[in-house]
């Protein structure tokens, strides 16, 4: 996580995440300003070159600099990541909602917890908590109207037709999880 925040801290605002054994869901807003690859007609005020300075290159070294970490704990080398991430466009609050709860039900769908509020390894704790945190916390509550609507929200059953975009290629087989939407 130490990672994440300093690659992807300056680009992006973070609503929900879930580290799983072998893949992670993000729910990330790329930050106003920042281009999402080279050429992004939003791009910042400087050259963009290889990518320098776009979300893109952001998470290209975030993932580097995450397996470079785990090739070292682990003694191998080679590649960890299968395929490159994608972004998928949240365009309705409705999905928003119901992707948050996605991506906190996922050790329970995946059979690593039968319930996955015991998951550890989920944004869901943080937004339980009274401690910092670098999610968007106030922001992410106030689409489940409070604390109370959150924790109702997730009792529900999912609605897997309005994650259909989410579970066509199901994230469940690689690390090509990524979210972002523009609000």
């Amino acid at each position: 996580m130490q990672l994440y925040a300093q690659h992807i801290g300056p680009v992006a605002e973070t609503y929900a995440y879930c580290q799983l054994k072998n893949h992670f869901h993000l729910l990330v807003h790329i930050k106003d300003g920042v281009p999402t690859k080279a050429g992004d007609p939003k791009g910042f005020q400087k050259p963009l070159g290889s990518g320098k300075g776009t979300a893109s290159a952001a998470f290209s070294n975030f993932f580097n600099a995450y397996a470079k970490a785990i090739n070292n704990a682990y003694h191998r080398t080679g590649s960890l990541f299968e395929h490159p991430f994608n972004r998928i466009p949240v365009d309705s609050q409705r999905y928003l909602v119901q992707l948050v709860r996605y991506i906190h039900y996922n050790p329970q769908k995946h059979q690593l917890v039968s319930d996955f509020r015991d998951w550890p390894y989920s944004s869901y704790h943080a937004y339980l908590s009274k401690q910092a945190t670098r999610l968007k916390r106030g922001e992410v509550l106030g689409w489940f109207d409070n604390l109370d609507g959150f924790l109702e929200a997730h009792k529900l059953p999912l609605d897997e037709a309005a994650l259909e975009p989410l579970t066509m290629d199901d994230f469940d087989q690689t690390l090509k999880v990524l979210k972002t939407f523009r609000v």
